[in-house]
């Protein structure tokens, strides 16, 4: 009799612990949303023909230790691909990189290269971050166009996130000279219609509000469609976010 009851039991533990699994968002960990990184500015639109990285920005996991814009994994190459137009932000000596994290995991450091040299590094013994991340780097070092390698080296795993960031410090001279300019009177830009005031399904974004997959939102006068089932929080406005929500 008492097996009769443990089997069901266990059923019934194993079908939960699946129905759990398959309702986590897949594939949600954490990327570089600003200064835009290479995978931000693919999910963005930014830059074209990036692949599956335009739907993964936050995915990019792979051993600790690499030096490689993927992680040195077989996907997401073209993070590696130089000759792409990855556009360069403009920024001074001293950068704040901006992280969102979408799974989020017991940190060991936070670790920041150009070329072969760490340049900074920030120590979380083993906390659990927040759902965003913020670091603040010297740079003055440097100057004109560098590519930023960061990596979250997760305390757990033997595994790291990797965010490479295109930026051009201090407006250095690999800066492309501006158009010329020609001084007449401009023809005003009629302001677009936002997309929301025709979308009458849509809502208007808040935290706190758990968002199924397909939901249509509506922030700062612009519309987004959801694209992984979470919990909003501050920090993840689905500008900031584009594993989270689409523009549409």
């Amino acid at each position: 009799m008492r097996r009769r009851f443990v089997l069901p039991a266990l059923t019934v533990a194993a079908v939960g612990g699946s129905l759990f699994v398959a309702v986590s968002p897949a594939s949600a960990h954490g990327y570089i949303s600003s200064p835009p990184s290479r995978q931000a500015n693919c999910a963005s639109g930014a830059v074209s023909g990036c692949g599956d990285i335009v739907y993964e920005p936050q995915s990019v996991e792979q051993p600790k230790g690499s030096m490689q814009c993927n992680g040195g994994g077989s996907r997401f190459t073209v993070l590696n691909d130089d000759s792409k137009n990855w556009p360069a932000a403009t920024v001074g000596a001293s950068v704040t990189f901006n992280w969102v994290l979408t799974a989020r995991h017991r940190t060991s450091t936070w670790e920041y290269f150009i070329g072969a040299k760490r340049v900074a590094s920030f120590d979380d013994n083993g906390a659990q971050p927040g759902a965003t991340k913020s670091h603040t780097v010297d740079l003055s070092g440097y100057r004109g166009r560098q590519t930023v390698l960061a990596r979250w080296n997760v305390a757990d795993t033997i595994n790291a996130f990797y965010s490479c960031v295109d930026v051009n410090i201090g407006g250095g001279p690999t800066t492309p000279a501006p158009t010329p300019t020609v001084t007449v009177s401009p023809t005003p830009t009629p302001t677009p219609t936002p997309t929301p005031t025709n979308d009458p399904g849509a809502t208007t974004w808040a935290a706190g509000t758990a968002y199924p997959v397909g939901t249509r939102v509506t922030f700062d006068g612009a519309a987004y469609q959801c694209r992984q089932a979470h919990t909003a929080l501050t920090g993840w406005e689905p500008p900031h976010a584009a594993a989270l929500w689409a523009a549409v």
